[in-house]
């Protein structure tokens, strides 16, 4: 039997407020706060109901770097409410309300891009790699499609660009999932000029790095087009897609086409000097109703992030 909060516990009011106001991270660290229970114990009290979570899942959870979207994560929530003797349904109900909250702001946290890009250097690290790889990208075309779920079901990139070393035959290709993500199931396409090599996930941050490979070695100085895409459909509601740039190039172009059944109300562009920064650089797109897209031109990319983001009715 589940108990309800004790009013006699450290921290209960503190507890209380989180549980009825949210957002769920927030519930759930005071919630674990005044059990006094290490992320350790959490995790063993949740095997022990036969949920396997890690702990790294957990202390995202709890800082709202990511947020419990799949079955079996749902799954661990109901657990925990049972293991931190919360009211049934408390910490569900915050995550419901989250996702019907309208025009919620729904961009990537500072921390989470921090972490993924923690995860992407380890990833880097095991291709033996670094993220240019000798390039510097001349052009880069992207094209994503949001599905009738509002999901992001997948996007394509054609790229050209020009080595600045001898011996280049290979590109990384970086994918960062909405929330929710199952890297394990998005499907990389070699499309144009290249083929897979080898590919790594993390599911932890909804991460995917794969090595494009090419049928030639560049010089310094040499020119190539190739083209290349992922499938995904995987995660929850998409709500912005994000492109980051670690240093100057040339031209990039985004844009996002949305499905019959799942049209946006508003949509922008923006940008950020970095992931620290506040965003600016904001202005209203209008959507094409005959192709349901939206798009964005950088004749000359700088070093930061650009973005596309939308409010769902």
């Amino acid at each position: 039997m589940r108990h309800g909060t004790q009013h006699a516990d450290p921290g209960a009011a503190e507890l209380e407020t989180a549980l009825r106001r949210g957002p769920f991270h927030i519930a759930l660290r005071a919630a674990i706060t005044a059990r006094g229970l290490p992320l350790q114990r959490v995790q063993h009290h949740l095997s022990r109901h036969g949920v396997k979570l890690g702990v790294t899942s957990l202390s995202y959870w709890q800082q709202g770097a990511r947020r419990p979207q799949r079955p079996e994560s749902l799954r661990a929530v109901r657990a925990l409410e049972e293991i931190l003797h919360l009211p049934d349904e408390s910490l569900i109900r915050l995550l419901a309300s989250a996702e019907e909250e309208p025009g919620r702001a729904a961009g990537r946290s500072y921390r989470s891009l921090m972490e993924a890009s923690g995860v992407l250097e380890e990833l880097l690290t095991e291709l033996e790699s670094p993220l240019d790889g000798g390039l510097h990208s001349i052009s880069h075309h992207e094209y994503v499609r949001i599905g009738a779920r509002r999901e992001l079901l997948g996007r394509e990139s054609q790229h050209i660009v020009r080595a600045h070393r001898d011996g280049v035959d290979r590109f990384l290709a970086v994918h960062h999932g909405d929330p929710g993500c199952a890297p394990e199931r998005v499907m990389v396409r070699a499309l144009e000029n290249c083929r897979t090599g080898r590919v790594r996930r993390h599911g932890e941050t909804g991460m995917l790095v794969a090595e494009l490979l090419f049928d030639m070695r560049l010089r310094a100085g040499d020119t190539f087009l190739f083209r290349y895409g992922f499938e995904d459909g995987t995660a929850g509601p998409s709500r912005e897609y994000v492109r980051g740039f670690r240093g100057a190039g040339g031209q990039y172009a985004l844009q996002v086409r949305f499905d019959d059944a799942a049209l946006p109300a508003r949509c922008h562009r923006f940008s950020q000097h970095s992931p620290a920064a506040p965003r600016g650089g904001r202005q209203e797109l209008r959507l094409s109703r005959e192709h349901r897209s939206v798009h964005l031109v950088e004749q000359r990319v700088r070093s930061g992030i650009v973005g596309i983001a939308w409010d769902w009715e």
